[in-house]
């Protein structure tokens, strides 16, 4: 399919109007229908699972506490972050249109951000969580009041609509040619600034600096607090104790590592491999299959989550 676009070089405040073209993960028409079926099945579990788990916090009183208040927006937040991508894969497989409008992908682009930066903040502050109700538990109700988780939430709101937004603004000051084709199944920001014809220099240096602050500084909070809780638990002396408070955090610790260990896979094989169809592959465990393990990860390891569940479908079932 033919890009189609019309760009000014010239004038700064040239207005261009384009329509970008999303290859996808393969041209393979024979592939297609196989694609289009894992991805409408991983988005009907991401949301059916992450629903389940909104539900089951909100339903029951006695996970009205900070952790699973954190964990409730956390799912609601995978959600969101499966919708704004997959939804658009799937009607271009069916329809065979693969473009998307300029405004539609920096639309795309806020959202994924946006929520991908929520995901990242809520992670923090479940850490945080965790590590006050293991390292001061005689404090924890007083720290982790109400009102300091709701702001804790504004905040990290308020950060990530900050992050989503100076991407997206700067996307306007960029000019594209007649390369328009994105080797993904969304729109990247990465793979955006690659096909730019413009200079991108402010743009890089925007996405690292914005990285280093607003992903490196709650990543670090969340390996300070755990190792925090370690070094609490090493000083327990029963095992029985140790395992107890290890149960509490194990959910979330593989949801971290899985949610991290992904994005980290992603930049990676963008350095180290030249295939945009291994980029694309490998955005999709970061994009699509952390955000359908997580109800997982919890509903299976979390007693209180099962509990809850089994209370949830025996109060639904006829019988």
């Amino acid at each position: 399919m033919p890009a189609r676009g019309i760009n000014g070089t010239a004038p700064r405040n040239h207005t261009v109007i384009v329509e970008f073209i999303l290859l996808g993960l393969t041209d393979d028409a024979e592939l297609q229908p196989i694609i289009f079926s894992l991805f409408l099945m991983m988005y009907l579990v991401t949301v059916l699972g992450n629903l389940l788990m909104v539900w089951a916090v909100i339903s029951d009183s006695h996970l009205h506490t900070p952790m699973y208040f954190f964990l409730s927006h956390l799912s609601f937040t995978d959600i969101c972050v499966s919708t704004t991508t997959i939804p658009k894969m799937l009607v271009s497989i069916l329809t065979q249109n693969q473009t998307i409008t300029f405004t539609g992908c920096l639309n795309q682009i806020f959202f994924v951000l946006f929520f991908c930066a929520f995901e990242n903040f809520l992670l923090a502050a479940m850490a945080y969580d965790r590590y006050v109700a293991i390292c001061s538990p005689l404090r924890y109700t007083v720290i982790m009041n109400p009102c300091f988780c709701g702001l804790l939430m504004l905040l990290s709101l308020l950060a990530s609509i900050m992050v989503a937004l100076l991407h997206s603004l700067m996307i306007l000051h960029l000019s594209f040619c007649t390369d328009l084709e994105i080797p993904q199944f969304f729109c990247d920001l990465a793979q955006l600034l690659e096909i730019a014809c413009s200079s991108t220099l402010f743009n890089n240096i925007l996405v690292y600096s914005v990285a280093s602050i607003f992903v490196g500084v709650p990543l670090s909070g969340i390996i300070f607090s755990y190792t925090q809780i370690v070094s609490s638990v090493l000083k327990i002396p029963s095992s029985s104790g140790k395992y107890k408070v290890f149960s509490t955090c194990g959910s979330h610790l593989s949801v971290v590592s899985l949610f991290y260990g992904t994005g980290v896979g992603v930049y990676v094989s963008s350095l180290f491999t030249e295939s945009s169809t291994k980029t694309a592959v490998a955005s999709v465990m970061y994009i699509v299959v952390p955000q359908m393990m997580n109800p997982f990860i919890y509903s299976l390891r979390n007693k209180d989550i099962k509990v809850s569940l089994r209370k949830l479908f025996v109060r639904e079932s006829p019988l």
